[in-house]
């Protein structure tokens, strides 16, 4: 009937029982009449684990002998869901990402996927077997082994379904789909029917972590349909795609992103390109920056704040101290701070959206520190021990009454 390309997190082939459970969702859609390839992760916890057991050894362990390490919790995966579907009756084989030709750049830990020489799958599939494929890895040009970064299998999953030009691909986690915020955090948060590519890349990019925002980015550069639907109960998932029923909606989702730290330059001699010396730094050395503020110079001096990942947050505090012309400015990192965001492409022709947001944390007396804004998205930064609470009011003053 088609060709069906399924994606299954940790979470969701966590034991042995959850092996069989997605065995079987494969064996069905295959029974079906479906050309079948599956995308799997590493096992409930078995990553942070691998990690955990690097640091024993080292606190500061080679990305490339960690990109060793971590590669191997997807060959554990593929092996015992290929045991799993065949127990099932059907014929199936497992592949490392180098066997299913995947091919990416040399940057340990965070790869990018180059091409995939899909002719080993599609060999698998002419012989009419179900392809469990390991997320998450591929090869580089120095036949190294080399990792796609966390959420990676996502993105191993869009490349796949893009290269073979797939029906549909099916991204299966543990929650129904996609939510106007985190379901287990929000009592009230209500699932998405869809949702385009656009608002999905927005919410995966500022904390929501149903989908890794580099697999978003993906599908919509290929436009592949992607479907977010639960491994664990069997009912209609969100569709992400070009465009969407926007059912009048104002706001689509309210994220929250605890892995953030502000990095702040106070003292700066205030002269032309400074900014540009300091963040084309961070760029050559890979470093994202979102939220950036610059006050106003006085006194010959301004001040400069950015916010980064925390686990970028050390390289980029060392990069900025080690600058020439740093001086006598002084740089403090602050780990404890936490990113606020509503998203949503009907705010763009709907003033009030910002005033709405910031009341909402008003009323619970949550300081606003730092704000960044787009055609589609408002984020704010507030204090950590604050997040949970920000997002159950931001939530409730855009949805409370639907």
């Amino acid at each position: 009937m088609g060709l069906i390309v399924q994606k299954f997190g940790g979470s969701s082939v966590a034991n042995a029982e959850r092996v069989m459970n997605v065995a079987k969702i494969v064996t069905d859609t295959y029974k079906q009449g479906n050309d079948v390839v599956v995308v799997v992760s590493a096992q409930g916890d078995t990553t942070d684990d691998l990690i955990a057991k690097a640091k024993e050894i080292s606190d500061n362990p080679s990305k490339r002998e960690m990109d060793m390490l971590l590669a191997s919790g997807e060959q554990i995966s593929i092996a015992l869901l290929s045991m799993a579907i065949q127990k099932l009756g059907c014929p199936s084989v497992s592949l490392l990402g180098w066997q299913a030709g995947f091919q990416t750049n040399s940057v340990y830990s965070s790869a990018r996927i180059k091409k995939i020489n899909s002719a080993r799958i599609k060999t698998e599939l002419d012989n009419k077997k179900i392809v469990v494929v390991a997320g998450f890895q591929g090869i580089n040009k120095y036949d190294d082994l080399t990792t796609l970064g966390r959420g990676g299998s996502d993105t191993s999953a869009v490349a796949i379904a893009s290269a073979l030009h797939a029906d549909k691909c099916q991204i299966f986690t543990d929650v129904d789909g996609v939510y106007t915020a985190d379901p287990r955090k929000v009592k009230n948060a209500k699932k998405l029917k869809e949702i385009t590519y656009d608002e999905m890349l927005e919410l995966a990019t500022l904390g929501a972590q149903v989908l890794n925002n580099r697999s978003v980015e993906m599908a919509k550069k290929y436009n592949v349909e992607l479907e977010v639907i639960s491994s664990l109960n069997p009912i209609p998932g969100t569709i992400v795609k070009e465009t969407a029923n926007m059912e009048k909606m104002l706001v689509r989702g309210v994220t929250k992103d605890t892995d953030t730290s502000r990095i702040s330059i106070v003292g700066l001699t205030d002269v032309p390109g400074v900014a540009f010396k300091i963040f084309s730094v961070l760029a050559a050395k890979n470093i994202n920056v979102d939220i950036i503020l610059q006050s106003v110079g006085r006194d010959g001096t301004k001040d400069i704040a950015f916010t980064v990942s925390t686990g970028n947050a050390q390289e980029a505090a060392e990069a900025v101290e080690n600058l020439p012309f740093i001086g006598d400015a002084k740089v403090v990192r602050d780990d404890t701070v936490a990113k606020i965001s509503v998203v949503g492409a009907g705010m763009e022709t709907h003033p009030g959206t910002a005033s709405t947001m910031f009341e909402a944390l008003f009323n619970q007396d949550i300081n606003i520190q730092m704000i960044s804004t787009s055609e589609i998205k408002i984020s704010v930064l507030i204090d950590k021990k604050d997040a949970d609470r920000a997002v159950s009011a931001v939530h409730e003053a855009f949805f409370g009454n639907e």
